[in-house]
């Protein structure tokens, strides 16, 4: 057996970036040097940030990764880290055409590279390209079909990116062949839900296949309307987990392996199991092991439960978009209610009270304890807070352009909308919308109004799971002896726009227990309209709901970005056309044009 120190630097790259990428990449070696690592392992794409869209059809772009690659192997080197083999990714161009993509020599690859003594001694370009959900990587890469495997201090090492181990076969498979004494998976894997329930598994059965352990490390942070959750680990040949890093923080995880010494010198074509031949080429840094060392000891971080994972991507996401895109602070509607209060404790966990600014802005039909509670959370928090209200601006409205009804409840919504992005710039505030998926589901908005903004923090987070974070901050901060942050009443009063007398959301939509369910079969699970009922759904509601949902497809492509954080976040995983004659229910009668597409709050 031969030892190795493997140092998983699970770390925050911002897309587009690339000096700074190479400055962390360097921060991060530097303490993997410090900790005595002969091998560090950095996330899929991380010199250039991931995923880089469009970009990556710019030439320029392309030639900027690979000049930078370069530069870092030296700068490595230079700043003391040139003994140790450092793994990166990046993006790569391909040497030759694709015959079988129809693609020619000189295409974007989604690449790993492995740098020692100054220079690139590796490439790698990704075999398996996901085209599915948030995944576009048929449209921007190439495949790879090279396994190049590098020996270090006496182990032979293979290095895979991210959905090579998610599909059957491939490069996985052939580092079994190719006798790979270790496994280095280098990733961007999006967080959703419960996804850390699937990595640990899928990892294990990858290590058996290779037979061999596997390190597997994940990017940090967020990005537009992804947010990555760290997450990395690391198994022994049999699946076993040996180390598991925190959700949502950057750091460096330090694990020691015993690993089979490196016994083969084979190159040349190998059947990769899933339809394609995978070249197998030999990269020899070092011949001999390692003298004995005491080995440093694993952790496995403890689980967290589902609200607190899910609160971690939520302030991840606000964080990363607010400082990524120079924002210096955010300004949100605060109207007394849950959303609005969720969203406000998110951007104050993630930016802190000083960065965040309230506005209450009541209109006719506001009610006095709404906001009453909405000044109690600003004070309880910190924030700033201010009072606009807008029942003159929507009178001068109303004696200019006379409107009646629904009208005038949108118009309530879009003089708050005007008055916030108002706000935003006098000061260069970010706005921060409040609606949640379930009004987004429904079109239980108003476009340009309570919809306007910049980023929408719960956009992905149904209305049943706004109430159970909402209950789960405030019993984090009972039990650090603080004050909760969210007064009780505005999560226990009944849900209302107040753009009417006594108005309330059960007047246009089912109770929110009946709702939240049927929303999740019909767009989670695409369940038609015969399935819901089989499932056990009121055949009206569903012809109500499924009516909803389809009518109000332009209302979301309309919406600011926001973290996904489901399967089937609405965007960038469920793309429906606009214009559509397709219903999974009866059309809507002639009158029942509001109902079909409502434009309340």
């Amino acid at each position: 057996m031969a030892q190795l120190r493997i140092g998983l630097a699970q770390v925050d790259s911002t897309v587009g970036d690339l000096a700074g990428n190479a400055d962390r990449i360097s921060r991060w070696t530097a303490h993997a040097v410090e900790q005595g690592c002969h091998l560090v392992a950095f996330p899929e794409m991380v010199l250039t940030g991931y995923p880089p869209e469009d970009l990556v059809l710019r030439r320029s772009f392309v030639q900027a990764s690979l000049d930078g690659l370069d530069a870092l192997a030296a700068r490595l080197a230079g700043e003391g880290a040139g003994d140790v083999a450092v793994v990166v990714g990046y993006c790569g161009r391909s040497e030759k055409p694709s015959p079988a993509l129809g693609r020619p020599a000189g295409e974007p690859q989604n690449s790993a590279a492995v740098l020692h003594g100054g220079r690139v001694v590796s490439r790698y370009a990704k075999h398996h390209l996901p085209n599915y959900g948030v995944f576009d990587e048929f449209r921007y890469f190439v495949r790879g079909d090279r396994l190049p495997v590098v020996r270090v201090h006496g182990v032979d090492v293979a290095v895979v990116v991210c959905e090579d181990l998610w599909q059957e076969g491939g490069p996985v498979r052939v580092a079994r062949t190719a006798q790979a004494g270790l496994v280095v998976c280098i990733n961007g894997s999006p967080y959703e839900r419960g996804k850390d329930d699937v990595r640990g598994p899928l990892a294990a059965r990858r290590a058996v296949e290779a037979g061999a352990p596997l390190v597997y490390v994940n990017t940090v942070g967020g990005q537009d309307e992804l947010v990555f959750d760290g997450d990395s680990l690391v198994v022994d040949a049999a699946g076993s987990l040996l180390a598991r890093a925190p959700l949502w923080e950057e750091g460096l995880m330090v694990v020691d392996l015993d690993l089979a010494a490196a016994r083969d010198d084979g190159r040349g074509a190998v059947d990769a199991g899933d339809g394609t031949t995978m070249v197998v080429e030999r990269v020899v840094l070092s011949d001999a092991p390692l003298a004995p060392y005491a080995p440093v000891v694993p952790g496995v971080a403890a689980p967290l439960e589902d609200e607190a994972e899910v609160w971690g991507a939520l302030v991840t996401a606000v964080r990363g978009y607010v400082e990524k895109n120079r924002f210096r602070s955010v300004v949100l509607g605060l109207s007394g209610g849950i959303d609005s209060a969720l969203v406000a404790t998110i951007a104050c966990d993630a930016l802190g009270p000083d960065r965040v600014h309230v506005v209450g802005m009541p209109s006719e039909w506001s009610s006095d304890h709404s906001v009453r509670d909405a000044e109690d959370l600003a004070e309880r928090q910190g924030l700033h807070w201010s009072l606009v209200p807008i029942r003159t601006v929507v009178d001068a409205w109303l004696a200019a352009v006379p409107l009646t009804g629904l009208s005038v409840e949108n118009l309530q919504a879009r003089v708050r909308g005007t008055t916030l992005m108002a706000l935003s710039n006098e000061h260069g505030h970010l706005v921060l919308t409040t609606g949640n998926k379930s009004e987004a589901a429904t079109g239980f908005s108003t476009l340009y109004g309570d919809s306007a903004g910049g980023f929408a923090p719960i956009k992905d987070v149904p209305k049943s799971l706004v109430w159970a974070l909402a209950r789960w901050r405030n019993r984090v901060a009972a039990a650090r002896g603080e004050a909760p942050p969210i007064p009780e009443s505005s999560i226990e009063k009944p849900p209302s726009a107040e753009l009417a007398p006594g108005q309330l959301d059960s007047d246009r939509l089912p109770p929110y227990d009946v709702l939240d369910p049927l929303l999740d079969a019909y767009v989670e699970r695409d369940r038609g309209r015969s399935e819901l009922v089989a499932d056990g759904f009121d055949p009206r509601t569903v012809d109500r709901v499924v009516a909803l949902v389809d009518a109000a497809e332009h209302k979301r492509r309309q919406s600011p970005p926001g973290p996904k954080i489901t399967g089937r976040a609405f965007g960038r995983d469920r793309r429906l056309p606009i214009t559509s004659r397709w219903r999974e229910a009866a059309a809507p009668t002639a009158a029942e044009p509001e109902q079909a597409r409502p434009e309340g709050h």
